[in-house]
């Protein structure tokens, strides 16, 4: 087995090892008002959990969920126990997904925050969350300042709740007022996209974890006309950087996670 397959990035001081590629679960429970290329059927169970076994096989060990990923967390909530593996699962609050509208809602208030925590307890039949993410609208600095959004996870995890906090953010702000008060901050970034580069940096100094979203663009990226492999090519380029602790991906094709997790461990190598 490459070296690469059993790499675990530790997440600041929380104890928590993630592999250098999670797998992106929103394709587990949704299927409408989302961006990618092409349309796609919601696997069943028997090809989700061929996808989460194959994920585990090839050292997989982060899944990526949110409640805005339809019934993403139920599923795992009930598919998991049927492989016996310890993952390592992030979530998030604060969106929540409409799917007779198809539409998103955000909550950020305390009383919110507290009450997804504790849905999602229930939905993945877990004691404690390993990471929880605050799901931004965009308004980062709003968010984090007004609301006490990171306070609030950070008290869910003195009461042992909530292993790691974090936020996905879409400002470079918001980024960086996130690694001030949490463990991880999630963040876009790839060849088309590198606005948020000085959070990364920042991270790397601070002894703080960095996961990258839409490392390929939502797939958008993988289009290329191009004679270079632009997986691979993105794939270089992020893992250039000391602090990218796991890129998630979202695929539900087993050929293209084992491409994936090969053009990882080129870029690692």
């Amino acid at each position: 087995m490459s070296p690469y397959l059993a790499q675990r990035y530790t997440i600041a001081e929380t104890g928590l090892s993630v592999s250098p590629l999670g797998l992106g679960t929103v394709k587990l429970g949704r299927n409408t008002g989302v961006k990618y290329p092409a349309a796609f059927k919601i696997p069943d169970d028997k090809q989700a959990l061929t996808l989460l076994e194959q994920a585990w096989d090839l050292g997989i060990n982060l899944l990526d969920t949110a409640p805005a990923y339809g019934n993403s967390e139920q599923r795992l909530g009930e598919l998991l126990p049927k492989l016996n593996k310890d993952w390592v699962i992030a979530t998030k609050v604060g969106e929540t997904f409409n799917p007779d509208t198809a539409g998103s809602a955000y909550n950020f208030t305390p009383e919110f925050i507290q009450h997804s925590v504790e849905t999602s307890l229930k939905n993945l039949k877990r004691d404690v969350l390993d990471i929880v993410l605050i799901h931004s609208d965009g308004q980062d600095k709003t968010i984090i300042e007004q609301y006490g959004v990171l306070d609030v996870l950070n008290d869910l995890k003195q009461q042992g709740l909530v292993r790691a906090t974090g936020m996905s953010t879409k400002t470079v702000e918001g980024g960086l007022l996130t690694l001030q008060q949490a463990d991880i901050a999630m963040v876009m970034h790839n060849l088309a996209y590198r606005d948020e580069q000085a959070v990364i940096e920042h991270a790397a100094i601070s002894n703080k974890a960095i996961f990258i979203k839409k490392a390929l663009g939502s797939g958008h990226l993988t289009e290329s006309s191009s004679d270079t492999d632009p997986v691979q090519a993105n794939f270089d380029f992020i893992y250039q950087n000391p602090a990218v602790a796991s890129v998630i991906v979202g695929t539900i094709t087993p050929l293209h996670l084992r491409d994936n997790v090969q053009k990882m461990i080129q870029a690692l190598a």
